[in-house]
Formats: C-alpha cells, sequence, structure tokens
C-alpha cells in the first residue's frame, strides 16, 4: 500500500495532537461511529440513514442518498475543509461503487483493504478460480446458463447481506449474476485480523438468514458470537485463511462466510471490510482495524464473556415510525420519526448479551415479537396513513 509510511505519521500525529477526527463511510454506518467513538474517536459521519443513534456517536454527519461518487465527493470534500480529516475507514455499500474507493484513495489515506483488492472479490470467476487453486472448498459455481435449473441458486456478483439470492427457475439471468448450486447446511462466519501475511483470529459465529415476502429467500437476519463447530472443523477453516490472507494481502478486519453440513464445510464469500460481527466482540477492534492495516496486529487473543447476538427487523408491512414511538431497550440503528417502510425493508435491529447462547437467541426472538407488537399497536399502516 503506498500510503502506508504516510498512514502511521498521520495516525500517531493525531492522536497526540488530541484531534482524533476519523471520517466513517458507509450504507449505515452506526457501526463504525459507534466504535471509533469507544475508541476515543471523534468520528465524522457519511451514510444514507443517519439514524438517531449514528448521530449520537458522529461528531458530524451528512446524509446522503447514494455512495455514487457524484453524491460522495460533496460530502468528503467539506469534511476534509471543515475539520482536515486525513483518514477514512469504510463499511458495507461499496460493492457496487468501486469509483467511490477510488476517489476516497486518491484523497484519504484508507485504512481498509485498498480498492483493487476490495473490487476484486466481486469478480467472481477470478475469486472461484483462486479458491480452485488454493484448494479450498466451495459450492459448485457457472457462469453461463446450466442445462438444469433445478438445485441451483442466482446471486448477484457483488451482493451484499443476501440482496438478489433466489432460486433459479429457469429465467433469463443477467451478466451481473451468476449460479451457484445450493448447499444445505448451516451458516458461520469467522471474524480476523490481517496485515497482508499474518492474521488473527478473533470469533467464530453462527448466522441466519430470513425469508422476506418479497421472493427474498435468504437475507441476512442476524448473528451470535457461538457456534457448535468441533475444534476440527474450525481448523479447516483457519487453514483456508493461511492461504487466503498472503494470496489476496487482506488488511484490517475481515469475515469469511462458510456453510457446513454436519461433516464437511465450503466457503461461501469473505467480506474485506468491517462486519456486523465486529460489535459481538469487546476487544476494541477498531484501533485494532486501523493498526492491522498499518501492518501491525497487537493482540492475539479476545476473550468472550458471555455471548452477543445482532438481528435485523425487517418491515411485515408499509409503515411510518410515528412521533412518540417508544424504543425498548436493545434496539439499535434507530430510524428517526416519520420515516417510511415498505414491506421487507429494515426498520432497525436488536442486540443482546447474556452468559449463555440459547438464551440470547430467546431474547432476541422476543425481542422482535415485541417490536412487532408495539409497531401494530401504534396501527400504523400506510393505508390507515394515507
Amino acid at each position: 500500500m503506498m500510503k502506508s509510511n504516510n498512514n502511521i505519521s498521520s495516525f500517531e500525529l493525531n492522536n497526540e495532537r488530541g484531534s482524533g477526527f476519523i471520517l466513517v463511510i458507509a450504507n449505515s454506518a452506526r457501526l463504525l461511529a459507534q466504535t471509533a467513538r469507544a475508541s476515543g474517536f471523534k468520528p465524522l459521519v457519511i451514510d444514507l440513514f443517519s439514524d438517531q443513534d449514528t448521530q449520537s456517536y458522529a461528531e458530524d454527519f451528512k446524509q446522503i442518498t447514494s455512495l455514487t461518487k457524484q453524491q460522495l465527493q460533496p460530502a468528503v470534500d467539506d469534511f476534509i475543509k471543515s475539520y482536515q480529516v486525513t483518514q477514512v475507514v469504510y463499511g458495507s455499500g461499496f460493492e457496487n461503487h468501486p469509483g467511490s474507493l477510488h476517489y476516497l484513495n486518491s484523497c484519504l489515506s484508507l485504512l481498509g483493504n485498498v480498492p483493487d483488492v476490495f473490487i476484486g472479490f466481486h469478480d467472481k470467476p477470478v475469486f472461484f478460480a483462486a479458491l480452485k487453486c488454493l484448494a479450498i472448498p466451495y459450492p459448485c459455481v457457472c457462469f453461463s446458463e446450466p442445462n438444469e435449473f433445478e438445485g441451483w441458486l442466482i446471486k448477484p456478483q457483488r451482493g451484499q447481506g443476501g440482496v438478489g439470492i433466489k432460486p433459479y427457475l429457469g429465467e433469463k439471468v443477467g451478466s451481473d449474476s451468476y449460479w451457484q448450486s445450493y448447499q444445505a447446511g448451516k451458516q458461520y462466519s469467522v471474524l480476523f485480523l490481517a496485515d497482508g501475511l499474518q492474521f488473527q483470529i478473533v470469533g467464530f459465529n453462527s448466522q441466519w438468514t430470513t425469508n422476506l415476502d418479497d421472493g427474498s429467500e435468504f437475507m441476512f437476519s442476524g448473528i451470535i458470537n457461538a457456534c457448535d463447530l468441533t475444534t476440527k472443523q474450525q481448523a479447516q477453516v483457519i487453514s483456508w485463511l493461511e492461504k487466503l490472507v498472503p494470496f489476496f494481502k487482506l488488511k484490517g478486519i475481515n469475515s469469511l462466510d462458510f456453510i457446513n453440513d454436519g461433516n464437511s464445510s465450503w466457503l461461501l464469500e469473505i467480506n474485506p471490510r468491517p462486519s456486523a460481527s465486529m460489535q459481538l466482540y469487546e476487544a476494541d477492534l477498531f484501533k485494532r482495524h486501523i493498526k492491522a492495516c498499518l501492518c501491525e496486529l497487537t493482540e492475539d487473543h479476545y476473550p468472550i464473556n458471555g455471548y452477543t447476538g445482532y438481528q435485523v427487523v425487517y418491515a411485515q408491512h408499509d409503515i411510518m415510525i410515528p412521533d412518540g414511538f417508544l424504543w425498548p431497550e436493545g434496539c439499535v440503528d434507530i430510524p428517526e420519526t416519520g420515516v417510511i417502510y415498505r414491506t421487507g425493508q429494515p426498520i432497525c435491529s436488536i442486540m443482546c448479551h447474556k452468559m449463555q447462547a440459547h438464551l440470547v437467541m430467546s431474547a432476541l426472538h422476543s425481542q422482535q415479537l415485541n417490536l412487532q407488537k408495539r409497531f401494530s399497536t401504534w396501527n400504523i399502516t400506510l393505508a390507515l396513513i394515507n
């Protein structure tokens, strides 16, 4: 990374002077803003939602309608001018906006995987060819129409969070998608830090999806920092990282999603950026993300005191958040009042911490039912509003 020396001196200088400003950008930047603030930084936030809690963590914030360069550049330029900020950490949402990442890298010290590394993971023919070369198992993929449609999924090449994944029924598929065979099993992820050559495991997680009424059958729904994988099964995934990290020169905090059917595991994708599982661990991962990007791995043990779960709450019908709505304890990504959510859109998220994993899962389920009941009690369907 060409700017590594400048990154180091700038990072140290900012901390010595106590300015602490850092720019964080994502589709939804609450996680980055919260962890940056907890690490002693003053986050300047750009995202698409400006949720209430995001604003509370931000030193200053700007809401834009998309992460295109056209939308992003004026907000970034204004923060640079107003705060002399020199560093940026990015999260989800840049999968379809590679030009925006290149722009950020041209004017700021980009703390994360460089654009070419990030973008390379979404060139699926190249990515899966690399997995084959490294002898890492993955469900069969196809980049031209298969002879039979039974047992295949359609997946977007630049997807995130399960958006756009659906069973293949023989319909015409665009060049921005590909086919992957359906693989039964439980879904897991591993969160890790990397410095381009070496890596450290933060933790293994179990995750789950939900089937929305609009046909989205594999939407990311939640994750918990607990899993039932054996030591041998975890060791297999770690052996994959021993090949992947130096091959792709991964840096900072990343996650790897995989599936296990009880006997075998298959790699699904790599998220080369901070992911939702980052908030499950109390290990100052924002600061360690930065240091790992600067080729410094500072910790090799991440103790877990109990278990933490995170779940997305999707709208079951069209709703508008009214004035005076009382958000229960444990809610995060809290929207402003007056925001309209269509059926299937994420409204907010819920988090829970318990000493036993099954208690976390039970509490998340109860919290979600409670929220949906509150929405119904307010009787705020758009049909009644209109």
